[in-house]
């Protein structure tokens, strides 16, 4: 690491302007390609997706995605009058002859209109067939849909549109939240560094690494399939690890340069300790994100693929072009006040250099000797941790409690933004038609004998007895197909509890009864059952998914530190950081306390994949923060072989970084829950309580109390393990100064050596 760091602060023109010609690069190619995004969440062993892959293969224009065009009329006129029914029939007629549209449904064509148009005559709705699925219909097309159906529009006649093409092309990505969580970030390290070179560069590397991954990913998407989320979850993550591993670099190069060391020899030791923990670090949320590939979900392996990218490119940000842009900096990085102390110890003989790490205050201890904020907290700890780590483990608990009422599933468009088109095509057909008008469900039915029409109309019939079920309707049969539809439309959303039972009814108990004694085969589909069984599949594998996380985070921890307990413990601190997540969730977006303040419309269920997500997004920045706190508690093991002072030398000298870095992480995600899109909203609460919480209560009070109570159990590995596991330094050895003593003993502070050479 040390050997980059050099080339990296000697060739740092050539290495800012390689940064550059990348950006640009990927830039052009994203200009000139584009991107292809896909949001299907498919499973292909499951019902409604074989039902889907039939459709395409026998009636190609019904497995194209199906939009609507809502309208309703206020100030007495109904949709019916001659006028509004003119200006809506030649917005349809040139719908259906715009390119990538198979046909219109009309509200004024035939009886089979008639039920389009609500009771009240107020409210009517036409069907827009695309061509193509939602993700494969060119933005251009729909938007070009929503332009000449919106051209409709006067003081009296309200027109919408719905659907998932429309939902595609409406999303608006949050920018105003991603410069809030920058400018917060900058302020909290502002007041950390106490100087502007030092606050800007980690927000400099945060943001190149976010663009490159960002760009990358886009391009990405033509080889692999990428959810248009996962650039806005790229940009969420990126941010916050970005920020934080440039931090903890610029931290350990402030602190060679007030020990003595040149620019060159600062900025490779910061990169010999500090950056070899940001490359375990990252590498850890990298392989917690590819993790999602054992789920077996194409959708999920997506936005793993763009978070992974983006957190890789911010890692490469900060061992290049940081190292670079540090060495352009040289002591600029340094506060003034500590510019002032430093020429006045240059102004002497010599100067100061230690042979193995920086000079430190010394932590408080129960003697009483001075330190720091966070050293006198640590001696608290130390003296009192029982009862600490209790009102930790009780503040942890009560947020994570709502967890247990979980309940998975993919939230509609009436959780959509207000100002939104399809929010509010949701509130019209919902308030004209009913709830269940939003979310369909279809019946794929193979009638490949010939008395198996007549069971299909039977089963029609049954349906329409079932009391969760609010309409049916059956497409009249395509000649010398064996394939009939039918659609069911439900009284409940497509959200609902309601819609999930109904759909598992007509599965195992209506459809069964039907088929029996018959060759007809019915399956359930449409984007609400694709959903539902999404969900299921999520929820079955996500025991699996947590384990192989809790495992491996056992086995890096346990190559890290040599110890038993010390991996359990941070296992256990994952499962409390989840369990807070969740709680927030569910309390915020399940129950509904404020998701409407935030845009996020009212209670629902939680997303199926952001626990998934959430879980290995959460497993790797915990890890970072257990990592950075143990290394410097082991680091003085080895050296004292006393528990309490290493435990008590390594919060205190730790907790001021570890509690900025939360900061700015809770910060910058903190700012999502205002990005106008309710996924993105539940993964900026999610991350910024589960992290702000993981360091005030696990970090500050719990862990450190746990290992007091410990005691030198912490550091245990049996012999014979010891010998089998390979060995792994997080931060390495710290370079000798040259012309330096060795420390007289391993119980000794740092020595002093003098060095004759200046500080440029």
């Amino acid at each position: 690491m040390s050997a980059i760091a050099r080339w990296c602060h000697r060739h740092r023109l050539l290495t800012v302007v390689v940064w550059l010609a990348l950006i640009v690069g990927l830039g052009a190619l994203t200009g000139s390609a584009g991107t292809k995004y896909n949001d299907t969440m498919s499973i292909p062993a499951s019902e409604s997706s074989q039902a889907m892959d039939l459709l395409k293969q026998t009636m190609p224009a019904s497995a194209g995605d199906s939009d609507q065009v809502v309208w309703h009329t206020t100030g007495g006129a109904k949709v019916t009058d001659p006028d509004v029914q003119q200006s809506m029939t030649g917005a349809l007629n040139q719908i259906a002859t715009s390119p990538g549209v198979a046909g219109v449904t009309s509200p004024y064509t035939g009886p089979r209109g008639a039920t389009q148009i609500s009771k009240d005559g107020t409210t009517a709705y036409a069907s827009v067939n695309f061509a193509q699925e939602a993700h494969d219909i060119p933005n251009a097309e729909i938007v070009h849909v929503i332009d000449v159906a919106q051209g409709a529009r006067n003081s009296h006649l309200q027109v919408e549109l719905g659907g998932q093409a429309i939902s595609q092309a409406d999303r608006t990505m949050g920018g105003a939240a991603d410069l809030i969580g920058v400018i917060a970030a900058l302020i909290v390290l502002g007041l950390v560094f106490r100087a502007v070179g030092a606050a800007v560069m980690p927000i400099l590397t945060g943001v190149t690494g976010v663009v490159t991954g960002i760009l990358g990913t886009g391009q990405l998407s033509h080889l692999f399939s990428i959810s248009s989320t996962a650039p806005t979850l790229a940009t969420l993550v990126g941010l916050g690890v970005g920020i934080d591993y440039a931090l903890f670099i610029v931290n350990r190069h402030r602190k060679g340069l007030m020990s003595g060391l040149s620019v060159e020899d600062s900025v490779a030791k910061a990169l010999n300790t500090s950056g070899r923990a940001v490359l375990f670090a990252g590498g850890t949320v990298v392989i917690a994100l590819l993790g999602m590939f054992a789920l077996g979900l194409s959708f999920l392996n997506g936005m793993a693929i763009g978070a992974a990218v983006t957190v890789s490119m911010t890692v490469l940000a900060a061992i290049t072009l940081l190292p670079a842009m540090l060495s352009f900096l040289k002591l600029r990085v340094l506060s003034k006040k500590q510019r002032r102390e430093l020429a006045a110890r240059q102004a002497g003989v010599g100067v100061l250099v230690p042979y193995a790490r920086a000079p430190r205050r010394r932590s408080a201890g129960p003697d009483g000797e001075r330190g720091t904020v966070f050293t006198r907290w640590a001696a608290k700890v130390q003296a009192r941790p029982l009862g600490k780590a209790l009102l930790a483990i009780a503040v942890m608990a009560m947020v994570a409690v709502p967890f247990f009422s979980i309940r998975l599933g993919n939230s509609d468009a009436g959780n959509d933004p207000k100002s939104t088109t399809t929010r509010q095509a949701y509130d019209l057909l919902a308030n004209g038609f009913g709830k269940g008008f939003n979310g369909p469900l279809m019946l794929v039915a193979q009638t490949p004998a010939a008395g198996d029409q007549q069971a299909l109309t039977k089963l029609v019939q049954e349906i329409k007895t079932v009391p969760e079920v609010a309409a049916v309707q059956a497409r009249p049969e395509q000649p010398g197909q064996a394939i009939g539809v039918v659609q069911v439309i439900p009284t409940t959303s497509p959200q609902d509890q309601g819609t999930t039972d109904l759909i598992n009814n007509l599965r195992h108990d209506v459809i069964p009864k039907a088929e029996a004694g018959t060759t007809l085969h019915v399956m359930v589909s449409g984007s609400t059952a694709i959903s539902n069984d999404f969900s299921d599949t999520l929820t079955s594998k996500l025991p699996l998914f947590v384990a192989i996380i809790v495992g491996l985070g056992c086995v890096l921890m346990m190559l890290a530190f040599r110890s038993l307990l010390v991996p359990l413990i941070g296992v256990a601190m994952n499962l409390l950081t989840m369990g807070v997540a969740f709680g927030a969730l569910v309390a915020v977006f399940q129950w509904g306390w404020g998701s409407e303040a935030l845009g996020a419309g009212g209670a629902g269920p939680v997303e199926a994949f952001v626990p998934v997500i959430v879980i290995s997004i959460l497993f790797g920045l915990s890890m970072d923060y257990q990592v950075f706190l143990i290394s410097r508690m082991h680091e003085e093991w080895s050296h004292s072989k006393d528990n309490s002072r290493s435990v008590r030398v390594g919060h205190g000298e730790t907790g001021q970084v570890i509690v900025a870095a939360g900061i700015i992480m809770a910060c910058v995600f903190g700012a999502f829950l205002f990005n106008g899109q309710r996924v993105i909203a539940e993964f900026g609460l999610a991350l910024a309580v589960a992290i702000l919480l993981d360091v005030l209560m696990l970090r500050l009070i719990l862990v450190p109390a746990l290992m007091h109570r410990f005691g030198r159990a912490n550091w245990w590995l049996p012999k014979w393990l010891d010998k089998v596991l390979p060995h792994m330094s997080v931060e390495g050895e710290p370079e000798p100064v040259p012309g330096a003593a060795p420390p007289s003993g391993p119980h000794d502070e740092p020595e002093l050596a003098y060095s004759n050479h200046r500080i440029p």
